[in-house]
């Protein structure tokens, strides 16, 4: 089955963009990257639960989000400062794995209205150097992203 999240990474560049389109109003897609409860849903799976520790969305805020096992392991922890925050327009944040060889990466989030029910997102990934983008994409990070965007669509369609 083809994945609906497109994951363009050009040679030779330290750079991805993602995009997809949702069958989402662009303000409840939006609501799904601004809303702790909602982040913490759809980043949650079968192998873990989400929990986003701070939020502040808005211009100089930042985030940290942790992911636990069913032991309450913490098995993932990010955070960042948020750069620029324009609601159902734009998030331009960092983003940081802690324990993670990846280092600092820069994430721009551009929320596209295509018609009154569908909108796409856009995500230009920016890292450190070509090499630690490339260590990203030999992990299975193509498929998680989709199918995180995957429960993003389910999750919010209860919400329409």
């Amino acid at each position: 089955m083809e994945q609906k999240t497109k994951v363009n990474a050009e040679e030779g560049k330290q750079e991805l963009v993602i995009t997809r389109e949702f069958d989402l109003p662009v303000e409840l897609l939006f609501k799904a990257f601004a809303q702790p409860d909602l982040v913490e849903e759809w980043m949650s799976n079968p192998y873990s639960t989400a929990k986003v520790l701070k939020y502040e969305g808005k211009k100089h805020g930042s985030y940290q989000m942790e992911s636990t096992d069913a032991n309450g392991k913490v098995v993932f922890r990010s955070n960042g400062v948020i750069h620029e925050f324009i609601p159902n327009q734009k998030i331009t944040r960092t983003f940081e794995m802690e324990n993670a060889p990846f280092g600092v990466q820069l994430e721009i989030y551009e929320f596209q209205k295509l018609t009154d029910d569908t909108s796409k997102l856009n995500m230009h990934v920016i890292y450190e150097s070509t090499a630690l983008r490339d260590q990203v994409l030999k992990l299975p990070f193509a498929q998680g992203i989709s199918m995180a965007h995957d429960r993003i669509q389910e999750i919010i369609n209860k919400l329409k």
